[in-house]
């Protein structure tokens, strides 16, 4: 008898203000969920801080539930610039924490998230969050849509049915420098 594959996916809303998370293990076709939650730094001033703690909060998340990959939301395109490039570089501390650990990663635009949640690539947050509810059979409701946001990066990139090692969501997935650089040889100078 062929046994299940188990998979446990991490996935990531990154903010500055507040980042978003969820864990699920998946075995077979099935997903349950393991944790949802909020990294807050609102009360943090310095911009710097908030970069280190999205960088330690993301690796004791990987050292705590040992995932076998994060899946992370990709900066949306906005009009202001500057929320733009903290939001690049708060998803940027969450993929070096990653690569830390050697995991792969892959990231999602929100409207493909949205998409394979609720079959609405222009969901709001709310709809995403009572579809998650329904999907994974929990009835608490998270102070923060970020958690829920977090968590439908992961189920997301459940649906997708990447294996772990194959990449995914995009052309940017690598599971450690080793398979940057193999990849990019032509970049490295």
């Amino acid at each position: 008898m062929e046994t299940k594959k188990e998979r446990i996916i991490l996935g990531i809303d990154p903010g500055t203000a507040v980042m978003g998370y969820g864990l699920v293990k998946e075995v077979g076709t099935k997903i349950e969920l393991i944790s949802l939650g909020v990294v807050k730094m609102e009360k943090i001033d310095d911009h710097m801080l908030k970069l280190q703690r999205i960088f330690e909060k993301t690796v004791a998340l990987i050292d705590n539930y040992n995932p076998d990959c994060l899946a992370i939301e990709a900066p949306f395109y906005g009009k202001n610039i500057q929320v733009m490039l903290k939001l690049g570089r708060a998803q940027g501390m969450a993929i070096a924490a990653a690569l830390s650990r050697n995991l792969d990663i892959t990231e999602y635009a929100p409207r493909k998230i949205k998409q394979s949640i609720t079959g609405n690539g222009n969901a709001t947050k709310e709809q995403v969050a009572a579809m998650l509810q329904t999907l994974l059979k929990f009835t608490e409701t998270p102070d923060f849509l970020d958690a829920t946001d977090g968590l439908a990066v992961a189920v997301c990139h459940s649906f997708q049915r990447v294996p772990t090692g194959k990449g995914g969501g995009s052309k940017k997935s690598y599971s450690g420098w080793d398979t940057f650089v193999q990849d990019n040889k032509k970049r490295i100078v």
